[in-house]
């Protein structure tokens, strides 16, 4: 017997905006389940089990930030934000709050149905192997505290090797710039970005083939950061 696809819960206020993603979507083999307001998406994640959600931030009775926050406490469920709202503030403060990725409306299908895919594979991933990150000639294995690149063992500093474990941990995704500092160098240094830029350019001379052109350590401007290993 063929595994059913996989299920959507799609928290979004506007009726138009669900029947085009339940048609775009359904097009691309997935299943939708539906919610109009924040507090019927909370009850549809416990009673529907859907394998992903899609969250509006502008919601009538729930501020959406604060419902990404309620989600992340029940679960660990990729959350995609589909949003008409651009500024980095809003990206950074959802992703902040525990939400996986960001798309900005208008959208197509086909992307959001790629995203979609990325991050039901990275989730696959973290429950299996959330420990290990390999692709091309860069091997990291957080359980043996071990980095390779081209077969050769890589010396990092404490601080690159916390940096390096935290973006493994949430391959493929983006990891804020706050959710870094706070992790590495504590609440008290949120604001100090050029920590980051610093470590990450020596992240890059060490583990990228070509440090000005990285494949693996990418930036999201204005954002954070991202592992990846493939395209989507």
């Amino acid at each position: 017997m063929n595994e059913p696809s996989p299920l959507i819960l799609l928290i979004e206020d506007d009726v138009q905006t669900r029947r085009f993603l339940k048609a775009g979507l359904g097009g691309w083999g997935w299943r939708i389940v539906e919610a109009g307001t924040g507090s019927q998406g909370l009850a549809a994640a416990k009673s529907e089990k859907p394998n992903l959600v899609i969250l509006d931030l502008g919601l009538p009775d729930l501020d959406g930030v604060s419902l990404v926050r309620s989600l992340r406490l029940a679960s660990d469920l990729p959350i995609l934000i589909l949003s008409a709202r651009s500024q980095e503030r809003d990206k950074i403060e959802a992703l902040d709050a525990g939400a996986d990725d960001y798309m900005i409306k208008p959208f197509s299908t086909g992307e959001l149905s790629a995203r979609l895919r990325a991050l039901l594979r990275r989730a696959v991933k973290v429950a299996t192997n959330g420990e290990m990150f390999e692709a091309g000639q860069l091997k990291i294995d957080l359980a043996r505290h071990q980095v390779c690149k081209a077969g050769a063992e890589v010396r990092l500093t404490p601080i690159e090797y916390r940096l390096i474990a935290m973006l493994v941990r949430h391959a493929g995704l983006v990891v804020t710039h706050r959710q870094m500092l706070k992790e590495v160098w504590g609440p008290d240094h949120v604001h100090d970005s050029h920590y980051l830029r610093i470590y990450m350019s020596q992240l890059r001379h060490k583990l990228e083939a070509d440090p000005a052109r990285p494949r693996y350590l990418l930036t999201e401007v204005g954002v954070g950061y991202r592992l990846v290993g493939h395209e989507p």
